[in-house]
């Protein structure tokens, strides 16, 4: 170990022996049915990502693959709904089977992201993700808009997961 890395183990030591509070992961759904998952989702709302600055139209389509992962594939439009298209393939798989609740994403290695599902509509017409340490929240729906009370209902059930909903940017999709 370097003598940065060192520095920075002994600070985060003592950072946890002096009480530092962290907060326990937000709980997902009981279960995901990853076929019924699978399909095209409309991005409605997410926190803050560098990589998706500018999207318009975001969707992200999940489709199973024979090897048991499932094919991501992201899609937007650049700063308007006549923007150049966006796009990017990865993968994810379950890491929790007992729920099918938790994945990992990978979009190219060896970099790879927590995809929890925090919350899903009993179609699984919407979907709320998010990851353990609250840096990034997507709300989805199978429809480019969602109506205001489904809206709502889903932003409290993320206050609830202990998101700030305030970080929160409108995902701007075509009239439906």
């Amino acid at each position: 170990m370097g003598p940065r890395h060192l520095l920075t183990f002994l600070l985060g030591t003592v950072g946890l022996g002096c009480g530092a509070a962290v907060a326990a992961p937000p709980p997902t759904v009981s279960r995901v049915d990853l076929q019924r998952y699978t399909g095209r989702w409309y991005e409605i709302a997410r926190m803050p990502f560098r990589i998706q600055n500018g999207c318009h139209a975001t969707t992200a389509t999940y489709t199973a693959q024979p090897d048991g992962t499932i094919r991501v594939e992201n899609r937007c439009l650049d700063r308007s709904f006549t923007g150049k298209e966006r796009r990017a393939v990865g993968k994810a798989w379950v890491v929790d089977t007992t729920t099918n609740a938790r994945l990992k994403v990978q979009f190219f290695w060896p970099f790879r992201g927590d995809y929890w599902v925090l919350g899903l509509g009993p179609d699984y017409e919407w979907a709320l993700v998010g990851d353990p340490a609250r840096r990034y929240m997507w709300i989805l729906s199978r429809t480019p808009q969602l109506p205001a009370p489904t809206y709502e209902a889903i932003l409290a059930l993320a206050r609830e997961r202990g998101y700030d909903v305030t970080r929160l940017l409108t995902t701007p999709q075509p009239p439906g």
